[in-house]
């Protein structure tokens, strides 16, 4: 459930004006096609970060490995994988993002 700080956290950025992005990376991309659901008790929060563009994408090689790149682009949610297939922190940090982990 610590997934859920993440949606809060970003979300208040938007609120307090601030710019942020989710990106989801390795266990957490399970959580993708379950917090669609709408019986999932993160759905509103995910369904409001989605809805404000905040959700960037989730991790390729993670969410391959893992079993769940197809789900995670039928639901519209980009696969990142610039550094080996994986999201690379450099090219958030060039654009002057400060990169927080959960």
């Amino acid at each position: 459930m610590c997934f859920v700080h993440v949606l809060l956290n970003g979300l208040n950025l938007a609120e307090q004006g601030m710019e942020g992005k989710i990106i989801i990376e390795g266990d957490a991309v399970h959580l993708v096609p379950e917090m669609s659901k709408p019986d999932h008790p993160l759905n509103q929060l995910y369904t409001k970060a989605r809805e404000q563009k905040i959700i960037a994408g989730a991790c390729r090689a993670c969410s391959t490995k893992l079993g769940v790149a197809e789900s995670i682009q039928r639901l519209g949610i980009e696969l990142i994988g610039d550094m080996s297939g994986h999201p690379a922190m450099s090219n958030y940090i060039s654009q002057g993002y400060t990169v927080l982990t959960f």
